[in-house]
């Protein structure tokens, strides 16, 4: 069994898959009431809004009034509306800017790490104040360093129970790609890579990140020349596998960082004014 979050017009909902050879079982079950005026809370480069961990499965959403709530549930129960522990935080976003997505991650201490509300603005990140706690910590910096200008926060867990981040450093059609590291037995976060993709003042990346089961990091993008998404073109490829400290093509011949658009490896030749959309 798998479970998708998804948003409906009223609620916020869990939607339960059960599948066979020969059917497709489908179960909505609404949790909690959220803000669906725009697609803020299942926009499609949102990362991740439910994720399991141990015995527990996360989720987190905006509600009408803004505020970021998070719930939990435990693995193994049926999945209903009463099985979910619901708890609004301290913390608000701009909802009306549907790129602030909220994205969380547990590393593999059982702390919940979770980033809101990035557009073009200071990073706002905090975690857990214990594992497997809803009760979140004040805010604070990860390397204090690249933070002022952040957008599309995404957060994934390694198989090893650390954590990375990734994020665009600048604003659309002139950002570079930022990695981070979060190391679970120092509990704290490092820079992997200041500028691995480089849009060298006149594009920026638009990417979609998979850790696959081996820890394999892999990174596909398209170029955008200027703030307008018709500039939008081409799709390019990278992976690693060493936790993002080194990138290589299909080929296995390593990139020279920050890889440019020279130097990337294009998956499919596709012109701008294609309705190529941003991320891929």
């Amino acid at each position: 069994m798998s479970f998708l979050f998804r948003l409906s017009i009223a609620s916020l909902a869990m939607l339960s898959i059960t599948t066979s050879a020969q059917r497709l079982d489908t179960k909505l079950v609404p949790i909690a009431k959220g803000w669906s005026k725009n697609q803020i809370n299942d926009v499609i480069f949102r990362h991740n809004s439910l994720i399991s961990h141990g015995a527990a499965q996360f989720g987190a959403f905006y509600d009408e009034n803004g505020k970021l709530v998070l719930v939990k549930r435990k693995l193994g129960t049926a999945v209903q509306s009463r099985a979910w522990l619901i708890r609004p935080s301290q913390y608000t976003g701009d909802i009306k800017d549907a790129h602030k997505s909220i994205s969380i991650a547990v590393d593999g201490a059982g702390y919940l790490h979770v980033v809101w509300n990035k557009h073009n603005s200071r990073l706002q990140y905090c975690r857990s104040r214990s594992p497997g706690s809803l009760e979140l910590s004040d805010q604070m910096p990860m390397t204090g360093d690249l933070e002022n200008r952040v957008t599309y926060p995404e957060l994934y867990q390694l198989p090893g129970g650390d954590l990375i981040f990734l994020y665009r450093d600048g604003s659309s059609g002139n950002g570079n790609l930022v990695m981070n590291r979060y190391d679970v037995k120092t509990a704290k976060w490092f820079r992997v890579q200041r500028n691995m993709i480089d849009g060298e003042s006149t594009r920026n990346a638009y990417w979609q990140a998979f850790v696959d089961q081996q820890g394999t990091i892999h990174l596909s993008w398209v170029w955008r020349e200027t703030p307008d998404v018709i500039s939008n073109h081409d799709v390019c490829y990278a992976k690693s596998i060493d936790n993002g400290k080194t990138w290589q093509k299909t080929t296995g011949e390593k990139y020279r960082l920050p890889i440019t658009a020279a130097s990337a490896e294009y998956v499919q030749h596709i012109p701008e004014k294609s309705d190529l959309i941003n991320q891929t």
